[in-house]
């Protein structure tokens, strides 16, 4: 039987073909991605109120020079660096960790494996909830446990202790996010193949260099790809850190999404807040171009070997 070619002005043989299907994607990311990105640059550069957002007037840099000529804004991004280095770090140290062992036969194997995703699945409104009771001075478990141990940090008020706020924010942070990592790590681990790590077990390797020889190149580009992830995900933390402590106190756990949306929403002031969200973007930015370039590095050094 003879083959019909598609004619030219057809779906199917057309060369628009592929520009057709793709064009919904563009529209939609031209229209709520580009467009507000272009509104939010611009706004950056006016003094806007919320209350009458139509009226804008032209300040030039003054928003981004007010920003960096008080020294809360510095501390604003001290604090957002400490806060997105922590979860990433120790994110994916507790993931590996719990990967490497919900990979490792036993008992009970896949409940364990349910169970971890619990923390993850819980609405960040109530983790803040239990946390914040958990923390509280008086009643919370962690003060009891403290004082039934007869340590002398009983009565730590854990959310109103400048000192204090930033590691108990993390403490809870790291707990509900640390679960997404394991799994996404447990899911790299099984795609490792079982001949490298015999290769290696015959060649007398022990676990540690099991593990640097066969299984981390193996699973580094997961484990890469989530890091960024996870960072991108800390530099927009909002819901946690502003219903567990509003940025206080006194800015321990204040960050860049927490005072973008104080500038915007508390203070009304659309233009320092589109300036601060600026700021995000372009730290973002810079993340993202450093995952690539050492992504590239990284390719380019497994080749040679």
């Amino acid at each position: 039987m003879q083959k019909t070619t598609p004619r030219g002005g057809s779906l199917n043989g057309s060369r628009w073909a592929p520009y057709i299907f793709v064009a919904p994607i563009v529209v939609y990311l031209l229209v709520f991605q580009v467009y507000p990105l272009i509104q939010e640059f611009l706004l950056s550069f006016t003094s806007t109120s919320l209350l009458a957002p139509d009226d804008q007037t032209f300040v030039g840099l003054d928003n981004y020079s007010f920003l960096f000529e008080t020294g809360d804004f510095v501390g604003v991004l001290w604090v957002t660096a400490i806060y997105t280095v922590a979860c990433v770090f120790l994110s994916l140290v507790l993931g590996l960790g719990t990967a490497l062992l919900l990979n490792s036969p036993f008992m009970g194997r896949g409940v364990a494996r349910a169970l971890v995703t619990v923390p993850w699945a819980a609405p960040p409104v109530a983790v803040a909830l239990i946390f914040t009771w958990m923390l509280n001075s008086q009643y919370g478990i962690f003060n009891h446990t403290l004082r039934a141990l007869s340590l002398p940090f009983g009565n730590e008020n854990w959310l109103d202790n400048p000192s204090l706020a930033l590691p108990a924010i993390l403490m809870t942070t790291i707990w509900q996010i640390f679960p997404f990592s394991s799994v996404v790590i447990l899911s790299a681990l099984q795609g490792v193949s079982p001949e490298i790590r015999e290769a290696a077990m015959i060649d007398g390797a022990d676990r540690f260099n099991i593990f640097k020889t066969a299984v981390w190149p193996t699973i580094q580009p997961t484990v890469m790809l989530l890091a960024l992830f996870i960072t991108i995900w800390s530099l927009r933390r909002f819901d946690l850190i502003w219903l567990m402590t509003q940025g206080g106190p006194l800015g321990a756990t204040n960050t860049l999404v927490i005072e973008l949306y104080r500038n915007g929403f508390v203070y009304r002031d659309l233009g320092t807040a589109a300036a601060i969200g600026m700021i995000g973007l372009l730290v973002a930015l810079v993340v993202t171009v450093v995952y690539f370039k050492v992504t590239q590095r990284t390719e380019k050094l497994q080749g040679k070997r």
